[in-house]
This record gives structure tokens, sequence and C-alpha cells, in this order.
């Protein structure tokens, strides 16, 4: 069982999130400019990494609000935890 430090809330248990994707993956700017193979391979394709990684996680049974974790994935040791940055605006 993970213990995740929630910005907002202070140390959870893990069953209180929800994994929410890599944090590394930035959105297409103009997502219906994109043919279906390039949009099957933003919702699709990922790397695997071994190590360190950031990822985006919602306190769904608590705040409800999303935050940025560190996570060994060799070891799913929590590292590090933060709110994430509001979305750019163009």
């Amino acid at each position: 069982m993970l213990l995740i430090e929630c910005p907002f809330c202070g140390p959870r248990d893990q069953t209180e999130f929800t994994y929410g994707g890599d944090a590394t993956v930035a959105r297409p700017s103009d997502p219906a400019a994109l043919d279906d193979e390039a949009w099957s391979a933003y919702l699709n394709l990922r790397t695997n990494p071994a190590g360190e990684h950031d990822e985006l996680w919602q306190h769904s049974l608590g705040c409800r609000r999303w935050i940025g974790v560190r996570r060994n994935t060799l070891t799913h040791q929590i590292l590090s935890t933060w709110p994430p940055a509001p979305p750019k605006t163009a």
C-alpha cells in the first residue's frame, strides 16, 4: 500500500487516489487538426519508463483535486507530490 502526500489534505492512503496518467505528455494544441493515426498515437502510445517518473493522480475520495506525483516505477516509492500548474492559455 502506498502513502501519497496530498498537497491539500496531507498524507493519505493510495486507495483514495485514481491514477490519471503520464504527466509529461502534452495535449495537442489543436486536437481537431489531428488525423486518426496521430490522435490514436497521442491517446495510446506511451513509454514505460523504469525509474523516476512524473504522473498525474486525482484525490478522488478526498478533495478531488489533481496532483503531480514523482514515483519510482521500479520500487513504487513516492518521491514527491505537488499541485499541478494551471493549464497554459493561448
